[in-house]
């Protein structure tokens, strides 16, 4: 869900690619009938979206790892030590004090309620997400 919330929100951005891994993840699966309902009425379509998991590569060739818990941060400061320092809780610019710092919901399993309840917390805290990327993200020209 975050990453096709994040991919629409940079559409027109040729200068960012986004994807997303699972530090859990059981490769291959599609994404949940209510994240895939929530997401195409809003006219995102996740037909080809196939889960996977946290690799080296993946994460040598990321600028910035956003996830969705302090679990996750720390699974991954845990397997993958030296890519812990561009891994940030996706939830630690958000405008909102009431947001920020806090671990994403996972839904998984649960009821369509608890889904949109997670689509409306990324949807604030995503925009705010970009900004810090925007701001602080030089890209290396050399």
């Amino acid at each position: 869900m975050a990453e096709a919330l994040f991919r629409d929100l940079v559409r027109e951005r040729a200068d960012y690619q986004v994807s997303s891994a699972g530090v859990a993840a059981a490769p291959g699966m599609p994404a949940s009938k209510h994240t895939a309902a929530l997401l195409k009425e809003r006219g995102l379509d996740l037909a080809s979206f196939k889960s996977r998991m946290l690799d080296q590569k993946t994460l040598e060739q990321a600028t910035h790892v956003f996830a969705m818990s302090s679990h996750h941060m720390a699974a991954i400061a845990d397997e993958f030590p030296a890519q812990a320092d561009k891994v940030y809780l996706v939830s630690e610019f958000a405008a909102e004090d009431a947001l920020r710092g806090r671990d994403v919901s996972d839904p998984f399993g649960q009821s369509r309620s608890a889904y949109e309840e997670t689509l409306r917390s990324l949807q604030k805290m995503l925009p705010s997400l970009l900004a810090y990327i925007d701001q602080t993200w030089k890209k290396n020209d050399g």
